[in-house]
């Protein structure tokens, strides 16, 4: 099914849907972006998932920068803004013109909450991203920073990079981790009325998340507009 015929009007121009899934590391992003995925090809809609930091272009010069320790906050912020504009031109625009939806793991709002914590000014964060297609809709799953902290232990371990060690906040990692965190957690919050984000409480089920998610798709494909 076209979703083109279902959306005459978008936030960005382009007959696809641009729909974006924002939250901290440990959110459930991707758990929920894969469910959805998973229903709307049910429903006969093609999908495409852009997640941060997967460019063929750029993620690996990343990797090796992180690994050297070789990124202050300009440079970190403008290698993920190349990436993002790599997955844009070659992933994301094609995909809305051809009339699919795009769920994205992850928007400009993550380079907003990141590069602003490690000392980039707001205003020039958000020009770097001036040309980004704007959402069709944008959900943000808020959780607090001690529920993140178990559910990382318990899976993927603290990284450096997701800890914020990178930026000396303190040397120890849970500590670092949960300052860091409440850091991005208040530039979430700033921009949850600027970007009229949709927010979700991340800590409920996984299919109580995963309902109210749909349900907000739903209508959006039905009439075309958010509401």
């Amino acid at each position: 099914m076209n979703i083109s015929e279902k959306t005459p009007q978008t936030k960005h121009g382009y007959p696809g849907l641009l729909i974006v899934i924002e939250g901290t590391d440990g959110a459930g992003r991707s758990t929920q972006i894969e469910k959805l995925r998973e229903w709307l090809a049910i429903e006969s809609y093609g999908v495409v998932i852009s997640q941060w930091k997967t460019s063929k272009l750029m993620a690996n010069v990343i990797d090796e920068a992180k690994e050297k320790n070789l990124l202050n906050a300009y440079t970190f912020s403008l290698l993920y803004a190349s990436d993002f504009a790599d997955r844009l031109e070659q992933n994301i625009i094609p995909a809305l013109r051809a009339g699919l939806v795009v769920l994205a793991d992850r928007y400009t709002y993550t380079a907003y909450a990141r590069d602003v914590v490690r000392g980039v000014h707001p205003d020039w964060a958000r020009k770097l991203y001036d040309y980004a297609p704007e959402p069709d809709m944008v959900f943000y799953l808020k959780m607090p920073v001690e529920a993140l902290l178990k559910r990382i232990i318990s899976s993927s371990g603290l990284n450096y990079y997701e800890s914020g060690r990178d930026i000396g906040l303190s040397t120890d990692f849970y500590e670092s981790f949960k300052l860091y965190q409440r850091k991005i957690i208040s530039e979430y919050t700033k921009m949850e009325h600027e970007f009229g984000f949709m927010t979700i409480d991340g800590t409920l089920k996984v299919e109580t998340i995963q309902n109210k998610l749909r349900s907000k798709v739903k209508n959006l494909i039905s009439t075309g507009v958010l509401s």
